[in-house]
């Protein structure tokens, strides 16, 4: 949920401080109730914490969940398509703030501790394209 390329490969420090840290458990442990609704089948994740340098590096908005480690991006190809993920976890009783279908992955976010969760899904099709309501395979 630290590891990130683009962060090894400029140089940059990607390494969360005790309140990120703690963040990043409550989403791995998110992060499995979703492996457990796909039939327990592997998760790769794409993205977890990101530094405000190794955000701005992968042209991230300034105000992502990622950068407190709230958020997670990842596919799990032997359930399905990020379509069929996402789907998949909006039927659930899983709770979150923003549940964003993107193209190629699935983003999945928690709200801070304290704030209500705003149970957004979303659709982003493509790097240029605007965010739609729902999930829209």
């Amino acid at each position: 949920m630290t590891f990130s390329e683009v962060a090894a490969r400029l140089g940059l420090d990607n390494t969360p401080d005790p309140t990120v840290t703690a963040n990043l458990k409550l989403v791995a442990a998110f992060m499995e109730k979703i492996r457990r609704l796909l039939c327990d089948k592997p998760i790769v994740v794409h993205s977890g914490y990101r530094s405000v340098e190794v955000n701005q590096a992968v042209g991230g908005v300034a105000t992502s969940a990622h950068c407190q480690g709230l958020a997670c991006d990842f596919v799990c190809p032997a359930f399905g398509a990020p379509a069929e993920v996402a789907l998949a976890i909006l039927k659930s009783n899983i709770g979150y703030d923003q549940l964003i279908l993107e193209y190629g992955w699935v983003h999945f976010g928690l709200a801070h501790e304290g704030l209500l969760s705003r149970q957004e899904a979303l659709t982003k099709r493509s790097p240029s394209a605007a965010y739609e309501a729902g999930i829209r395979a």
